[in-house]
């Protein structure tokens, strides 16, 4: 099902002439391997920032400490910071970012695990963030993740 919606989104960034790059924590990289998967890929995929640590997204991202203090870094604001970050270092014209506890344990922090933000940026300004709840393994939340991610560069492609 994933590897169907990552095959739609190529052709459709392909007929719209938009190129995407993907920002990823909890995923760690599965978005972009869904789409890598895609024959003609390379042609509109940016490519990938796997900034999993706070750390790696101040320095891979440029998000600034003090958002990720106040907000957590599984939150709406993180999630759209780091989309914006991945615009301002590629050369993309739409980005998609993924945070979130994909468990087993928490972070510390009040945020539940299963939660996931995902945030679409696009150049021209508009996007969108969303917040999902998911249940199950470590690797069955990353992947319901990676799918809903891909869902959402559908709804901003073209």
């Amino acid at each position: 099902m994933a590897e169907a919606a990552a095959e739609a989104v190529i052709q459709k960034l392909k007929a719209a002439s938009l190129s995407l790059v993907a920002a990823e924590s909890c995923t760690a990289g599965l978005v972009a391997d869904l789409l890598a998967g895609v024959p003609g890929a390379s042609g509109v995929f940016w490519g990938s920032f796997v900034s999993y640590t706070i750390d790696a997204k101040r320095r891979m991202l440029d998000i600034d400490p003090e958002l990720i203090r106040r907000f957590g870094a599984v939150s709406g604001e993180t999630a759209g910071a780091m989309a914006r970050g991945a615009l301002t270092k590629s050369g993309a014209d739409l980005a998609v970012a993924v945070t979130g506890l994909a468990g087993p344990g928490g972070d510390g922090s009040p945020v539940p695990v299963g939660t996931v933000w995902i945030a679409v940026a696009r150049r021209d300004g508009r996007g969108e963030t969303a917040v999902f709840k998911y249940a199950g393994s470590r690797n069955e939340v990353r992947a319901s993740a990676a799918s809903e991610a891909l869902g959402m560069i559908l709804k901003h492609t073209g």
